[in-house]
């Protein structure tokens, strides 16, 4: 006989526009009435959120799926790697169902047959209009659009998620009204190429379309988006902006204070070479320029990136041009990764692959290089006050980030509260920076 009130298991792996993926799924069991539990124990089924962009997230995640099974026996797939059912099958026959990513309404079929939707009265386990939530109450995950209509050479996105299919702008501002009424301090807008967001209803149209929200007519187009999220009162930070020319037209927003002065450009390579053998816009010069003209504009900017080593031909000239693209470019927030093989990725069969032991000397020239110019960039804030949102607050004192830093990728402000007046984690307050090294601040309040 069943429980009257049925338990599930959650795993979620992958970036942030999986953790959205995740937090629809967990509203829409816990609108079903089911419980949702931190443990494999008594449950009745597991669901295992993938990723499956490179070889290690894809081995990480046949991981938590084998354990999930060895620890309960009854899991259901979904995310990235489920769109390649058969790689999961072969390592884990047993696995119930298997579905990819953002397939709520099939994830949801798949649980109501193994574990039929209880009974149960909606009233007594009242969901949130802003949905279940994985993230600290002060900030949250806006997800824009799926898929992407780009074709990387080093990048199956595509391939799991499917070509760009943006969220209508009322879809978009409905959701970030309901989490900035839940008192959501910080919004981090995600997709797979946020500058894109609308550019495939518009093609479908025929052109920019007007959408009515707030009994107002908006066009259905970033920009707009863009001024709308800012009116909301909150911190508004765009993460994984592709640069189209259209982007210049952003950096006014965050002069105005509308945006946070936060860009999260990922420009992979300076080499014109890799750039063209990765299928990625080429013209660093242009780059520079615009980096430049930007920083006229608005003069706090944090420019983010992400860059990869070792991609197949680089050579110690291309990898030298990369190192010189740091100095000139002086980004705050960089990432690096090695170029790692992936299944389906055109790259991955491409001649001169670069040996794993160049891949890794040429990562660490790359990081120590970049490690000097952020702790040269942070130096300059010392003596300075900042707006500071605190994440945490422990015996040790108060921890928070600044509008130069993201969530989870970027740095702290670890915080000594010399004024004695009481803070609470998701507040604004004022710090006085005193110290600095490569990623993190140190100041007072």
């Amino acid at each position: 006989m069943q429980k009257s009130t049925p338990n599930i298991g959650f795993v979620s792996l992958g970036c942030p526009k999986n953790l959205v993926d995740s937090e629809r799924i967990l509203t829409e069991l816990r609108t079903d009435g089911y419980n949702i539990v931190p443990s494999y124990e008594n449950v009745d089924l597991v669901i295992v959120n993938t990723c499956g962009f490179i070889d290690s997230a894809v081995q990480e995640s046949l991981e938590a799926i084998g354990e999930a099974l060895e620890e309960n026996g009854r899991v259901i797939v979904t995310g990235c790697l489920g769109a390649k059912e058969d790689q999961i099958r072969q390592v884990h026959p047993k696995v119930l169902e298997v579905s990819g990513p953002h397939s709520y309404e099939t994830v949801m079929a798949q649980v109501h047959k193994y574990v039929p939707k209880p009974e149960h009265n909606p009233y007594t386990s009242l969901v949130p209009k802003q949905g279940v939530k994985l993230t600290p109450k002060h900030y949250a995950y806006l997800k824009i659009s799926e898929g992407c209509d780009h074709r990387c050479t080093f990048c199956i996105i595509p391939s799991l998620r499917g070509d760009l299919e943006s969220r209508s702008i009322t879809q978009v501002l409905d959701e970030a009204k309901r989490l900035a009424d839940a008192g959501v301090k910080e919004l981090l807008v995600v997709s797979q190429d946020t500058s894109a967001y609308a550019m495939d209803t518009q093609r479908k149209e025929g052109g920019v379309k007007t959408a009515f929200w707030n009994g107002m007519p908006i066009k259905n187009d970033l920009m707009t988006l863009c001024k709308q999220l800012g009116k909301l009162g909150i911190w508004v930070r765009l993460h994984y902006v592709y640069p189209y020319p259209h982007v210049d037209d952003l950096i006014p927003l965050m002069a105005e204070g509308l945006l946070l002065p936060y860009l999260d450009i990922p420009l992979q390579h300076a080499s014109p070479k890799i750039l063209k053998a990765m299928k990625r816009p080429g013209k660093i010069d242009r780059t520079l320029e615009r980096i430049k003209q930007w920083r006229e504009i608005c003069p706090d900017l944090t420019l983010r990136s992400t860059f990869i080593v070792g991609f197949p031909g680089e050579t110690e000239e291309d990898f030298q041009m990369l190192l010189d693209f740091l100095k000139e470019a002086q980004l705050d927030r960089v990432g690096c990764f090695k170029f790692s093989p992936v299944e389906g990725a055109p790259a991955t069969e491409m001649a001169d692959q670069v040996p794993e032991d160049i891949k890794e000397e040429r990562f660490h020239r790359f990081m120590q290089l970049q490690q000097e110019i952020s702790a040269e960039r942070l130096k300059q804030k010392i003596g300075q006050t900042l707006d500071v949102i605190v994440d945490e607050i422990d015996d040790e004192g108060i921890i928070g980030r600044t509008k130069a830093d993201a969530p989870e990728v970027d740095g702290l402000v670890y915080i000594e509260n010399l004024s004695g007046t009481p803070v609470k984690v998701g507040e604004f307050i004022k710090v006085t920076i005193t110290h600095s090294d490569e990623y993190d601040l140190w100041g007072t309040c």
